[in-house]
Parts: C-alpha cells; structure tokens; sequence
C-alpha cells in the first residue's frame, strides 16, 4: 500500500498544487506591506513592483531590480494576494487582467502543472516533454468524479462531457483551438484515448470463428484509437513551430448507445492544405506518408509503385529532411497496422501507395517552351509514363490533355496552344487534387468502418481539432477561412459561456439581465459571410471572366469603406485590406484568390482519370466538380466577349456549407473548451515567451472569457468557507448556537457593509465581483496581525506576572527559613529546650484525645443509621398507603375501560363499512388521476409542438422584417441618389438653355458672315467630302444605337414585368402579414382560454386541498382508534392468561369436588341463590349491549352523512374535470388547425422565395447585358472624340470660333463626365438598377439631342467661313484675353501651391491637435469614470444609511412580533393548565370509581369467606355428600364462573389504572417540558435582543464615524470635480480655437456626422424592432415556463395524492387486519360464554380450599405489589 500511495503522490504532484508552500504567510505579508502591483515590461510582458508614491494621475513604483519609475495609472494592474497563486480556475481570481492571468499560467507551467481553468476554459500549455499523467491509474482517478473533486486535466472535461450526455441525453462537443504546434492533436488523442478506456463497448462471446474474424477487424474502440494515426500519416506534416503539426481540421463524432457504450464514429475534415504536397518552405516537409512509404516499403513495393529516393523529386523541395527521436520506417509499419486493424485489404493498400507515387512523379515531368510560338513541349516522356501506369491511363492522351486541351468554342471543339507556365499550374493542381481526393476517399473509408453498427447512437460526442486564429505579417485566404470559424466558434463560446452563468444565477436564485456577448463579433461575421461580404463579392468575382485580384479590392474597398471592422490599408504596404476580428487587426493580402476560391482544372484531364482504366482512380474522380480552366477561355467579339457558361461552386461556398453545418451540430451540443497554448518557438521545456503567450490567449479568446466574467460576478464562495475564513472581521455578530449558513453570511455581508453591487447571496454561495475577496483579504491580514499582537502582549503580560509572584514567594520563604534558622541556633544550647524535647514522646496524654474523638465519630455514625432506617420505615409505610389507594384507583378505571371498549366494538364495525367505501372511493380517484396524468402529458407535447412551431414563425418573421428593412434603407438611399441626379439635370438643362441662346446669336453671326466666305468655298467641298464620310459613319453609329435602343426596350419590358412580379410578392406578403396577425390574435384568445381553465385547475386543486384535509382528520381519528385496539388487546391477552389459570384452578377444584359424595339441602338452597344472581348479571349483560349497539348506531348515521357529503364533493370535482377535457379537446383541434395554416404558410413562403431567386437570376443576366450596352456606348463615346478631333483640325482656320467650339466641347466633357459618374454609380449600386434604368433613358435621350446639336453646328461651320475675317480681329482681342488669363493662372498657381503648404501645415497640426484631443479624451474618460465611481459610492454610503433605517424599523417589527409570540406562548400555556385540571378531575373520577370497585372488591371477598366457611361444613359433613352430589357440581359451576368474572374485572381495572397512572405521568412530563422550554426560549429570546441591541448600536456608531470620513472625502472629492472640470473647460477652449481655424475640416466632420446619425437613426429604429420582438418573445418565453411551472406543480399535487392515500390504504389495511383479529376474538369469548356447561370429570387428585384462595390471594398480593 505504501509504495501506491508514493506512485500516486508522485504522479498527483503534476497535477495538484502543494497549497502547504502557496499559502506563505511571508509572502501574504510583503504582499501587504509593499503594495504590490503589476508593470508592463517589453521582455516578460509584466514584472512585479510596489507602489512607493501616488497622485491623481502618476503612481512610482519600485520593481524587484530596484529601479524606480513612474507610470500612469491606467498602465498598471492589480496583483491579487499570495493566496490565489497557482489558481486551479483563474475565474476565481479576484483580479481578472491580463497580468494575472499570464502569472497564475507561468507560475502553473514552471511547477510542471500545464492544464488550468479559466471559467469554461481548460488551458493547455505544451511541455514539451512527455508527463506520466495520462495511465490508467490516472484515468480511474478522473472517472465519475466531478469537475471541481480534482485537479484540471483534459480528462475532466471529458469526462464531465461523458457524464452529462448520460445523464441529461444532451450530445456533447469538445473543442481543441490554438497554434499550430499548441498541442492539439495530442490532446484530441488524449480525448478519444479516454473514451475509448471508460465507454468500452460490451465483450463478445461467440464461436472461434466469430472471434477470429473479430479479433482481424479489430474492437471498434481499437480501430477508434487507430484511426488517428492514418490522419497523421495522410494529413500532418513538419513546420517551422511543430514536428506533427496537422494541416487540416476534423470533427470526430463518437455515437454511444443507451447504455453508455461506444456505438460507433465518424469524422468530418475541413481545409485540408493540398498545396504542401507540391511545395514546401525552408525547414519545412510535406506530408508524413510521402517520407515514411519511400523509406519503408521493401524492394519489391518500391518496383512495384515505380519509388525512387526522396531526394529525386522535385515535389520534395527539402529532401529528405528527417525529424529527430523519428523513425519513418518504424512511423510506416505502425501505420500499415493502422489500416490493416481498421479492415484495409492489401489491393487498397497498393492503390493508395500507386497514387501516392503518382503524385510525387506529377513533379517531375520536365516541360519546355517552343522558341517560334506559344506551345509548351514535353521532350521526354519516361516520368509522364510512369505516371500514366499508376493511374491507369494512356500516355500519348494525357500528355495531349496536359499540352493541347480541347476547348470548346460554340458548337465546335478548338484545341488551345499551352505557354510551358499554363501546362505546370495544370500539372499540380491535378496533383494537388488528386491528393487531396485520395484523403476524402480515405476519411470515408474510415468512417465506413467505424460505423458499423445498424442501429443509430443514442446521443454523441463530437472532438473539433481546428486551427486556432492566424496572425502573420501577410495573411492570404487560408487564414480568412479560419479566422472566420474562429470567429464563429467564438460568438458560440461566449453564448454558451454566459448562458451558463445566467443559469448558475437563476439557480441560486440571483436577479440578473442577461447580456448577449455573442453580437458584439456579428458585425465581423456579416462583414465576411453576409450578402456583399467579402465571401460573396469574391465569388461574385470568379464569375466574371476579366475580374482580377485588382478588381475584387476596388470593389471591396468601395462597398465596406463605412465599415467599422473594414480598414483599407496604407498604399506602401503589400496588404490589400485589413479587417477588425475580436483577436486583433488582421492585414490580408488577395494575391491569387480567385484562383484559390475557384480551384481550376483541366476538362481533358479530369474526363481522362475518370475513364482510367484503374478502378481506384475511377472511384476516387467520379463526383468531380470540375471548373475547367478552359471553360474561362473567352472568345472576343465585336459585341464584347461572350461569358462562360454553367455554374460551379467556389471553394468558399463549400466552406460556408460545412462550417454552417458544423456550427448547427455544435449549437445542438452542449460545448466544452479546450485551449491549446505553445510556450515558445524554440520547442524547450520549462520557458514562456510571455508576449507570445499573451498574444495567443488573446486569440484563443481566453482574455475575452474573462472580459465577459468580469461582467458578472467571477468570484463566488460556498457559506461555510466564507463563516470560516472572514469572521474574523464581524465578531459578536453570529450568535452562539446553531445558525443557518444563509443567515449567518448575510448578517456577516450587512455588517462588513459592503456595497450591494459588489455582492449576491445565492442558495449554496456567495458571489462577488472581482476585487472583493482581494479588499477582504486585506482586510483579513491586518485583523490577524492585530489579534496576534494583542496575543503575544497578553502572553507576555502573563508570563511576567507569573514570574513576579514566583519570586516573591521566592522572597517570602526564604525570609522564613532565615527567622527559623535564627530561633534554633539561639534555642539548642538552651537547657531547658533540650530537657522538653526529651520528654515530650514519652507523655500519654496526647492519645487519649484521640480515643474520645474516635467513640464520638461512632456515636455518630449510630446515630444517623437510626435516622435513616426511620426514614426508611416511613417511606415504606407511605408506599404501602399509596398501593392501596392505587388498587383502588385502578378498579374504578377498569369498570371504565370496559365501557370504552363496548364502544370500541361499535366504532370498529362502523369504520370497517367505512373503510369499504373509502376504498372504492380512491380506486375511483386514482383512476382519473391516471387518465388525467395521460391527458397531461399529451397537452404538453402539444404544447411543445406549438412552441416550436411559433419560434420558428417569428424567426421568419424576423429575417422578413430585416430583409424589409433592408429594402427601406435601400430604397431611401436611392431615392437620395435620385434627388441628387435631377439636380444634376436641372444644373445640365440651363446649360442647355444657355447654349440654345448663345447658338442663336450664332446664327445671326454666321449669316452676316456667309457672304464674306465665298472665297472658302472650294475648302467647303472638301468638308463636305469629309462630311458625307463623317455622315455615312453616323448612320453606322445611328443604326448600332437603335439596336441598343430596342434591347434597352426590351430591358425596359423585363423591368416592367418584373416590377409587375414585384408587387404581386409584396402583396402576397401583406397578405401573409394579415393572415399571421389573425392567427396571433388567435394564439392570444387560446392563451386566454388557457389560463381560465388555469385558475379552474387551481380551484379544483383548492377542492381537493379540502378532500385531502378531511382525509387526514379520518385518518387522524382511525390512529386513534387504532391506539385504542392495541391497548384493548393487550387487555384481552391479560384476560386471557387469567383465564386460562382459573381454568386450571377449576379444574382442580372439579377433582376435589368430585372426591366428596356427600351434599345437604343447604347447598341446593345456595344454589338455587347463585342461579338468581347469574340471572340478574345476565339481564345487566343484554342492557349493556342493547345501549352499546344504539351508540353503534347513530354513531354510524353521522358517518354515512359525511360521507355523502365526501361524494357530493367529488361529484363536482367530476363535472368541473369533465367540463375541462371539453375545453382541452377544443384547443387541441384549434391547434391542429394552426399547425396547418403555418405549414401552409411555410410552403406559400418557400414558393415565393423560389420566385424571388428566379427573379434574381434574371436580373443578373439582364444586368449583365446592361453592361454590355454600356461598354458599347463607351466605344461609340471614343469615336465621337476622334471625329471632333478631325473636325478640329479642319477647322484651326477659323479661331475666333475655336473659343467657342472649346467651349461646347467643354459642356460635352463635362456632361460625358456626368455619364461616367454616373455609370460609376450604376455599377457600385448594383441593387438599385432597376431604379436607375429610367434615368439611363433619360441620359441616352440627352445624348441623342447633343448629336444632333453637333451636327447642326457642322452644317453651320459653312456659313461661318465667309465671316472668317471678323473672327481674326476676335482672334487678337482673345490672344490679349488669353496672356491675361495666362498671367492670372500663374498667380493662381502659385497661390495654390502656398494653399497646399499650408493645408499640410494644417494637416500636421490637426494630427497633432487630434492626438492632443487623444489623450485629453483618455483622461477625461479616466475622470469621468473617477466621478462615476464617487457618484456610485455616495449612493452607496446613501443606500446604505436607508439599510440602517430599515434595519430599525426591522428590528422594532421583531421586537413586536416576539411580544405577540409571547403572549401566544401566555395563552398556550394557560390552554395547557386547563387541560391539566380537566385531566385531574378526570383522575379524581377515575379514583372514585376504583374506590366503588374496591368496594364491591371487599364484599367479593365476603361472598368467598362465606362459601369457604360453608365448603368447611361440607367437608365436615363427608357422609350426607353422596345424595346431593349433582347439586354440589352446579354449585360449583356457578362459583367457578363467578370467581372467573371477578378475577376478568379485577385484571380490567388494574389495566385501566395503569393506562390512567402512565397518562398522568406523560401529562405531567409534558406540562414541565412545555414549561421548561417555555421559560428558556423567552431568556433566549431577551438574550438575543440585548446582543442585536448592543450591536445596533456598536453600528451605529461605526455608520457615524464612516458617515464623517464619507463627509470629507465627499469634499474632498466636489473639490476634484472642480478642478478637473476647470481644466476640461480650458482644453475645449483650447480646442474650440484649434477648431475655428478649419470650419471647412468642421463642415465635412459635420457632413459625416449628419450620414452617421441618420445611420445611427436607422440602426437605432432597427434595434428597437429587435428588442420589441426580444421582449415579445421573452413574453411567450415566461407564459411558458409559468405554465411549465403550474404543470410541475399539479403533477407534484397529484404525486403527494398518491403517496397520502397509499398511506391511507395500507394503514386500512393494518386497520382492517387488527379489527378482524378482534372480532375473532370477540367471537370466540362470546361462543365460549354461551357455551353448555361441561360433564364432570372423575377425581383426580385433591386441593383443600383453603390453600386455592391463599394462593389466589397470594397472587393478587403479588400484583399489587408489583
């Protein structure tokens, strides 16, 4: 035993702190005195100082190296007390920072301790080493206990995991995040190495063969355990940080049966990194099974699968790269033995190996380019045949595939030339996708064989081992993906997280709002999967054939730039754009992500390993998806390009998919966290990187665990640790004597008068908010110092006393030895001294006073013996009296008891009809209850089918009404876009006007000019030439428009359809919106139904309160009467006995009898007297029963009337049920009813969502065909510049109208301008299209009409020809116009240049201003939160004198109540006397009756002298005894039944004084005890009121002194509000001037501010609908549970219904047994007496007389005595 005990020490020391070095009252001390806190250090993240100084905004510290600084306050954190070192749960920390956490995990890991909790956290930090804390031992150590009995460990979570799917039938998940290199995938193992040890599935017993074949396959928990290793083979591979890291995720799910056992598996994986298998980076290998199967396999699998050394590949860009304590041979046998136990058959296991082989041959085919064009070709094709032999396929047509793939252009297939870049993309994505097949293929495989079992699992486990959240200097799509399910997995973890807190408080009973944590990472997840996320705009993306990385940014950039967790970076970095997730900001760059989100293929190739003649190949390429990179190949025509054609999906579609899956299964679970933590980069044991650790807690979402416990309240305490540990600080408040934990904490909290924010009392607990226990432990340290000082001066004090006296008895005896040393030395050569001490032995006169006082002592002792013998006598002489008037006594009571039991009899006969109807009765009753509890049940599986049903219909009706929200803010966005357009127009239509005015005066000019250009006529010719040139190219133009101009038309006709489509769906919609107002008006009647037939539930259960309290009261009375039986009994068998001895007595006496033969006359005449008085007795008898059965009688009319009563109750409490199962039967069927009309509404829904995706569709074609014609009008635009050009040129002549055509042309651009705004708008707003369609009109109208303008200008030119000459002289005039002008811009540019110098002088200062406001705005916050803080205490200090108030007028209510309870008490006891003088006098009565028995004793006795005397004669007379000898024996009879009815009545009455004798006795007892306590309880009572007064006003005077600190601190304090708001005033008026210098900067600022409070408006408004549908479904969430409740209630009613009249019918039953028992008994006296009178017997022995009666007298002596 000893040597496990070590072995467990020895394995527990990693796992359980020493608590003995932890609490160090040293350390508690130096924690006290320096003031310790944490500050912020660039190497070890925190260091430890004490605080030196402190002001307002500035602490010094000084640090353990003994360097001083100063810091200011917001940069230090508190340190919580020595106490809480090495914390199991760092919830419980009472300082919850970042500094704590990162000391309670560093201090943990140096200890060797490496799991710890942090709320629903279990933290792991990697050793590096491996620990002996995963045996067997160990996992029965963690098996069935819970969580908080042992120490964190991964197997505590998992088995609470275990424990609770068991118990609760909840599926469970268990989820593994963090680093790569954390240790995920070893604590995964761990997990499933658990469960497989404690969830073995049941052993197997059959036939040899069938376990032979079992033993092949493999235990389902072995292949469990085995599966794991394959993964790693296929799926992991070394990096920079881990030697096994797993470049993919899984989510194994473990089914188990009913009982608890495994059933079966399956395992989902997620992003596999397929890349790793074609490159790798410095320092780094590929996957596991590429190294392990080239140095593992034998020579004849290496001929066989074409292997070749590592260093041959080109695919391995590392070579060998071997791990060290790795073995890949040893790694390879393993996993073969893997696959064989998991049922791999030696042609799959080949197929694989073939496929791996291919797959790093893929690498190795060497391309080259062709010089004159743009072929690649493939010089030698050995490596293409090898290829081609794994994967079964021809050589000369894959090589054909890879180099000349077909495209297929129209009808026609075109083979395509390949660039050598384009041939090697193809080549490894096919090896990348063949891999990444064969891992599919495999994980089904294995899941395939675990699952092997028919039937489904009862519930499940699932184990995620994901990726944690990523954050490198350039993050690229991969990492988006899992930052985005760690988003995900985050927003649950925070749900869950508080939604357990929520229920920890809701069961201790804690008023709490719950707060959902989870929003605060939505705004993130729907930048990244929502609608216009960056997800959906990246796939939107791969669909357009000319979009480019480029162009997914611009366009992400121009959709979330207001964003506020999208950040566009700065142009110098390489990241593209950066977004906010709640682990920090992460910079990601989109290089190559449409390739990556498409994944593109080769058609040839794909359809070529699909017809391989391989089957494994087939298999694996069968369900490709194939987004063939020849399907991107686009031809152009003169129309644009034409658009690929077929849909696929996207790597990120697919992705959606199975996270939304997963994220489904885990909300249906209940999850369980388990962070993965990597102390370094390095890979040593024993050493933190505290940065990186903090970096990582921050991602793993540890940190923001404790932001949300902060919230709450983290620390909490059980009653009895919280008594024990801070009495200390409340003495004399819990008084002496039992007290309940509750109250004694309560009392306790009160007087340490914390503030009631800080604290809740629960049911079990106390909670607290962080940084309380840390002020009581303080509090605690200085209490103890100060006891122990008081200690150690009374200690001291004490020993010094006892010191002092010591010595002066010291002092005092030796001044006595000296005085007696004195008088010797002076008497002993005295004479006479020594002559008396000679004498003195030999006088004898000293002993005889010693004789006297000896014969005085036995005087003495005579004399007190006399004493006592006469007391003695006495007593005894008193006893004898006392026995007497007992007899007495007892006589009187038993004639009593014998009436009692007459009526006994009658009330049992009574009771047993009763009994019977009882008894039908609650069979009766216990049916209905049974069909009621029936009923029951089915009305709340309806209701909870109702309850489903109505969650679901709001949940839609929420996505409606956000989607309709949507569409409103779209809309008025739109229509603010609209307003903004027609202004624009108006401001283009005045230009127009302007130039229709200004082309007049033209005219007028070119006619006055017309007849000076006759000269120009012959260049006129020529720009008519060049005209009919222009004309013919316009009527090209005109005709290309009017076809653009129909497809508009057309456009316009799929609009208007659509608009048409449109209405009709929102008025289905309206519609649908009536109809489900009508059924929640419906749903609100039926709540109201129920509800009434609630409160009838309720008056019913009132009734059957009543029934249930007139059952107890009979069965109260059927107790009693049962007491009566039992005490009727024992008389009956003291009857009995006494019976039987005077049978025996008789007996004798019949044998005497029959010796003597001799009668007289004399006893014929006493016999004769004896028949007369049996006579009498008789008559006496039969009186007795008459009376006794007229008591049966009516005593059993009352009975029946209550009973009747009784059934008269139930009759009603019939009808009301009935009336009820009416009622429910209605609502069912009204329920049914609106089940189908929301499953129709569902379907009506569905339908239209159908519509609107088709609509959808739709418009994107037309969309893009929009497009098209814009791109087209782009053109036409081009070749209008070009022709004005021309015209330019033709025209430089004529520079006076130059200005002027510059001019026009001018309004042209600037209108072109406005198009291309436009059409930018268009483009960005792709939503509002349908809108904006009108306007596009309106544009091409206004194009048309310029057109025409500028021809009619060109007509013109004509005519201005002959004008030339004026035009020169306004040429001249406009040349001076012009230098003029020319100097103006100059200075214009130069004024520019010093604006722009000034604006960035401006610039500077505004940053500098904006970090100024910075910190100002820190501070004030800091302040403000200073003021809070004091607000909150006053209000406190002001609650606080309100608690006393209350505690007053409290304390005078108690003082009340205790005066009523007293004088309750007073009348109790005056109740209980009267009751004692009832019960006397009842005594007295008994006495009197026993008096009269005694009486009738005596002449008894008379009567039996008598006939001894004459039994005397007859002896005598032995000669006459032979003629009346009959006449003797009758006589003999007679006075044997005499005798026998005498002695039966004296055994009566003895019994009933004794009954009467021990009920005075309990009377008396009872009276004392009542008195007693009485008494005690009232001293307890002024007791306890003296302490709470004494208290109150100890209180009291604490309040009043706290009261004149809170005085001057709150002056202290208004003081410091002043200050401070006296220097706030100065910074705005410093900034207020900063803020007048750039009213352009405040106009924009303003601008913005007006956007965003319109969108603050709106998010407010939206907020608001939400939280009204909150609230509305909170409602329902309460009517709920308040029915639940009731129902609870009912079925407790009826359970307690059940157990009372079980109770009643087994107490019936014992009732029943007893009475039947009686009445045989009864019957068998009663026979006995009626019974004939036996024959005589002959003689066999004789008895005198005499010695009969002394020895019945002896025997009655006896009892007496006794």
């Amino acid at each position: 035993m000893s040597t496990s005990d070590e072995n467990d020490s020895g394995l527990l020391r990693y796992l359980v702190v020493d608590r003995n070095v932890v609490n160090d009252p040293r350390d508690q001390n130096e924690w006290t005195q320096k003031r310790l806190v944490w500050v912020p250090s660039a190497e070890s993240g925190f260091v430890a100082g004490g605080i030196k100084s402190e002001t307002v905004d500035e602490v010094t510290v000084e640090l353990e190296s003994g360097k001083v600084l100063t810091l200011p306050r917001d940069d230090i954190q508190k340190m919580n007390p020595p106490k809480f070192d090495k914390a199991e749960d760092m919830a419980d920390l009472t300082c919850l920072n970042e500094a704590s956490v990162l000391h309670n995990i560093k201090d943990r890991y140096y200890s060797g301790l490496i799991y710890t909790y942090s709320g629903l956290f279990c933290v792991v930090v990697n050793p590096y080493k491996k620990l002996p804390i995963y045996t067997e031992p160990i996992m029965d150590l963690y098996k069935g206990k819970k969580r908080h009995e042992i120490p964190p460990h991964v197997f505590a979570i998992t088995d609470n995991a275990y424990r609770s799917m068991l118990q609760e039938r909840e599926d469970q998940s268990i989820l593994c995040t963090g680093e790569s290199g954390a240790g995920k995938t070893e604590n995964t193992k761990k997990v499933i190495q658990y469960l497989a040890y404690v969830a073995a599935s049941k052993p197997k017993f059959g036939v040899a063969g069938q376990t032979q074949q079992h033993q092949s396959s493999g235990e389902l928990e072995q292949q469990l355990l085995q599966a794991n290793p394959i993964l790693e083979a296929f799926g992991n591979a070394k990096t920079v940080k881990n030697d096994n890291s797993s470049r993919f995720g899984k989510f194994i799910r473990i089914n188990f049966d009913t009982s608890g056992y495994i059933a079966g598996a399956n395992i989902e994986t997620y992003l596999l990194e397929k890349s790793r298998a074609i490159r790798q980076a410095k320092d780094e290998r590929s996957f596991h099974i590429f190294y392990q199967l080239l140095s593992g396999s034998t020579e004849q699998s290496k001929k066989e699968h074409l292997l070749e050394p590592p260093t041959s590949y080109q695919f391995l860009t590392n070579g060998p790269q071997p791990i060290t304590g790795l073995d890949d041979k040893t790694e390879f046998n393993c996993t073969l033995n893997s696959m064989k136990i998991m049922g791999l058959q030696a042609e799959d296991l080949s197929s694989i190996f073939r496929i791996v082989s291919a797959v790093l041959h893929f690498g190795n085919m060497e391309f080259k380019q062709e010089r004159n064009s743009d072929q690649a070709t493939l010089p030698d094709n050995t490596v293409a045949q090898k290829v081609a032999h794994l994967l079964g396929v021809n050589v000369s047509e894959m090589v054909k595939a890879f180099l000349k793939p077909k495209i297929k252009v129209g009808r026609d297939h075109v083979t395509k030339a390949q660039t050598k870049e384009q041939v090697e993309f193809i080549v490894e994505a096919t090896a990348k996708a063949t891999y990444e097949r064969l891992f599919r293929w495999l994980v089904n495989r294995i899941n395939r064989s675990l699952d092997r079992s028919k039937r489904q699992g009862a519930s499940f486990i699932g184990i995620l081992d994901i990726a944690g959240f990523e954050i490198f200097e350039l993050n690229s799509f991969e990492q988006l993906c899992i930052n985005y399910t760690n988003e995900k997995l985050q927003q649950l973890f925070n749900h869950t997280m508080f939604v357990l807190e929520q229920e920890e408080y809701s069961k201790e009973g804690i008023d709490w709002k719950f707060i959902d944590f989870g929003l605060d990472l939505q705004p993130t997840i729907d930048l990244i999967e929502k609608p216009m996320g960056v997800l959906a705009l990246l796939d939107e993306e791969c669909f357009f054939p000319k979009a480019t990385d480029k162009s997914f940014v611009e366009k992400l950039t121009a959709a979330h730039t207001t964003h506020p967790k999208f950040f566009k970076t700065d142009f110098r970095g390489q990241a593209d754009f950066a977004i906010l997730h709640y682990a920090g900001k992460v910079d990601y760059s989109a290089n190559q992500w449409l390739m990556k989100n498409m994944d593109p293929l080769n058609e040839n190739v794909v359809q070529l390993l699909q017809t391989s003649g391989d089957a494994f190949v087939c298999t694996i390429w069968k369900d490709a998806e194939i987004v063939g990179l020849a399907q991107q190949a686009l031809s152009d025509t003169q129309f644009g390009s034409r658009t690929r054609k077929g849909m696929f999906r996207t790597v990120s579609q697919l992705y959606k998919e199975q996270l939304s899956k997963l994220m489904v299964t885990l909300r249906n679970t209940n999850p369980n966290f388990v962070r993965c933590i990597i102390p370094n980069h390095e890979k040593r044991s024993g050493k933190i990187d505290a940065p990186l650790v903090l970096d990582q807690l921050r991602c793993n979402g540890v940190l923001e665990g404790i932001r949300i416990c902060r919230q709450g309240f983290p620390n909490r305490i059980p009653f009895q640790e919280f008594r024990q540990r801070y009495e200390l600080l409340t003495p004399n408040v819990i008084p002496k004597g039992f007290m309940d934990g509750k109250i004694a904490c309560e009392k306790m909290v009160a007087s340490l008068d914390l503030d009631p924010n800080l604290y809740r009392i629960g049911q079990s607990k106390l909670f607290f908010r962080a940084g309380v226990l840390a002020h009581l432990e303080e509090e605690r340290d200085f209490k103890m110092s100060d006891l122990i000082i008081n200690l150690q001066s009374y200690c001291r004090g004490l020993l010094a006393r006892r010191m002092y006296s010591k010595r002066v008895q010291q002092l005092n005896a030796i001044r006595i030895i000296q005085r007696n040393c004195s008088a010797y030395l002076k008497l002993r050569n005295w004479q006479w001294w020594r002559l008396y001490t000679k004498v003195k032995p030999l006088l004898n006169v000293t002993n005889a006073d010693n004789e006297l006082l000896q014969k005085q002592q036995e005087l003495n002792r005579i004399k007190e013996d006399l004493h006592s013998e006469c007391k003695m006598r006495e007593e005894i002489e008193a006893k004898l009296s006392q026995t007497v008037d007992e007899k007495s006594m007892l006589a009187e009571q038993l004639q009593a008891e014998t009436e009692l039991c007459a009526e006994a009899e009658e009330m049992r006969a009574r009771l047993a009809s009763k009994k019977q109807e009882l008894e039908e009765i609650l069979h009766d009753m216990e049916a209905r209850i049974e069909e009621e509890e029936e009923r029951v049940v089915a009305i709340n599986n309806d209701k909870k089918k109702l309850q489903l049903n109505i969650q679901d219909l709001e949940e839609q009706l929420e996505e409606e009404e956000a989607a309709r929200q949507k569409v409103q803010l779209e809309k008025a966005q739109i229509e603010s876009k609209l307003k903004k357009i027609e202004e624009e127009f108006s401001i283009i239509d005045d230009t127009n006007s302007k130039l229709v005015k200004e082309k007049k005066i033209f005219e007028e000019k070119n006619n006055d000019l017309s007849v000076a250009l006759a000269e120009e006529e012959e260049k006129s010719k020529h720009l008519q030439k060049l005209k009919a040139k222009q004309e013919s190219t316009i009527n090209e133009l005109e005709e290309r428009f009017k076809k653009e101009q129909s497809l508009r038309s057309e456009m316009e006709r799929n609009k208007r359809k659509l608009d048409g489509e449109l209405a009709d769906i929102r008025e289905q919609l309206n519609e649908k919106k009536n109809v489900l107002e009508e059924l929640q008006v419906v749903i609100n009647k039926k709540e109201e139904e129920l509800n009434s037939s609630l409160i009838k539930l309720d008056e019913e259960a009132s009734l059957r309160q009543g029934v249930m309290k007139q059952i107890r009261e009979l069965e109260s009375q059927l107790t009693e009467l049962s007491e009566d039986l039992d005490s009727e009994k024992l008389a009956r068998a003291k009857a009995e006995k006494s019976r039987r001895e005077l049978t025996e007595e008789l007996e004798l006496l019949r044998s005497e009898l029959l010796d003597t033969l001799d009668t007289t006359a004399v006893q014929h005449e006493l016999r004769t007297k004896r028949e007369q008085e049996l006579a009498q007795l008789k008559k006496c008898l039969e009186d007795d029963t008459k009376s006794n059965e007229n008591n049966l009688q009516e005593l059993r009319h009352k009975y029946g009337q209550e009973i009747n009563a009784l059934q008269e109750q139930l009759e009603g409490v019939k009808k009301s049920k009935t009336a009820l199962e009416k009622t429910k039967t209605s609502l069912e069927s009204e329920n049914i009813d609106l089940a189908n009309e929301l499953k129709g509404l569902n379907n009506g829904k569905v339908e239209l969502e159908k519509k609107r995706k088709a609509q959808e569709n739709q418009l994107a074609e037309l969309l893009n065909k929009y497009e098209n014609s814009e791109r087209r009008c782009s053109e036409y635009q081009e070749k209008l510049t070009k022709m004005s050009a021309e015209l330019e040129q033709v025209n430089s002549l004529m520079e006076d109208l130059e200005s002027r055509a510059n001019n026009n042309s001018k309004a042209n651009v600037q209108a072109e301008e406005r198009v291309s705004e436009l059409q930018q708008l268009l483009e960005e707003e792709t939503k509002a299209k349908l809108v904006l369609n009108n306007l596009v009109k309106k544009m091409e109208s206004e194009k048309s009409e310029l057109m025409d303008s500028l021809e009619e200008e060109e007509e013109r030119r004509i005519s201005v020809e002959s004008k030339f000459q004026e035009a020169l002289k306004s040429i001249e005039q406009n040349k001076k116009k012009s230098d003029e002008d020319a100097d103006f811009i100059n200075n214009l540019e130069a004024i520019i240049k010093k604006l722009k110098a000034d604006n960035e002088e401006l610039t500077n200062n505004n940053n500098e201003l904006l970090s100024n406001k910075s910190k100002l705005e820190k501070s004030k916050k800091k302040l403000q939160q200073e003021l809070d803080d004091s607000i909150l205490e006053m209000n406190a200090q002001k609650a606080k004198i309100g608690d006393l108030e209350k505690k007053q007028r409290n304390f005078d209510k108690v003082l009340n109540e205790e005066k009523l309870i007293s004088d309750k008490l007073l009348a109790d006891k005056e109740s209980a006397e009267r009751d004692a003088r009832e019960k006397e006098t009842k005594l007295m009565n008994l006495v009197r009756n026993l008096e009269e028995k005694s009486i009738q004793l005596e002449e008894v006795e008379r009567v039996k002298r008598n006939l001894q005397n004459e039994l005397d004669e007859l002896v005598n007379s032995q000669g006459h005894a032979d003629k009346n000898y009959h006449e003797l024996e009758k006589a003999k009879r007679s006075l044997e039944s005499l005798i026998q009815e005498q002695k039966t009545q004296l055994e009566e009455l003895e019994d009933e004084l004794q009954l009467a004798e021990d009920a005075k006795l309990r009377l008396e007892v009872n009276y004392q005890a009542l008195k007693s306590n009485h008494e005690r309880d009232l001293r307890d009572k002024e007791d306890q009121n003296e302490d709470k007064r004494k208290t109150l006003l100890k209180q009291i005077k604490e309040l009043e002194v706290e009261l004149e600190d809170e005085r001057k601190q709150r002056t202290a304090a208004v003081n410091s509000k002043k200050k401070i708001e006296i220097e706030y005033e100065q910074v705005l008026s410093t900034v207020d001037s900063f803020n007048r210098n750039k009213d352009d900067y405040l106009k924009q600022v303003k601008k913005l501010q007006k956007k965003i409070k319109e969108i603050t408006i709106q998010v407010d408004d939206e907020r608001r609908i939400g939280e009204n549908y909150k609230e509305h479904v909170e409602k329902l969430n309460t009517r709920v549970k308040s029915l639940k409740r009731q129902l609870d209630e009912a079925e407790e009613e009826i359970s307690k219904e059940k157990s009372v009249k079980r109770k009643a019918q087994r107490e019936l039953e014992d009732l029943q047994e007893s009475y039947d028992v009686v009445m045989r008994e009864v019957q068998g006296l009663r026979r006995r007496g009626q019974s004939a009178v036996p024959t005589p017997r002959k003689p066999r022995g004789s008895l005198p007389l005499d010695e009969i009666s002394v020895g019945g007298a002896g025997d009655d002596v006896g009892e007496e005595a006794d």
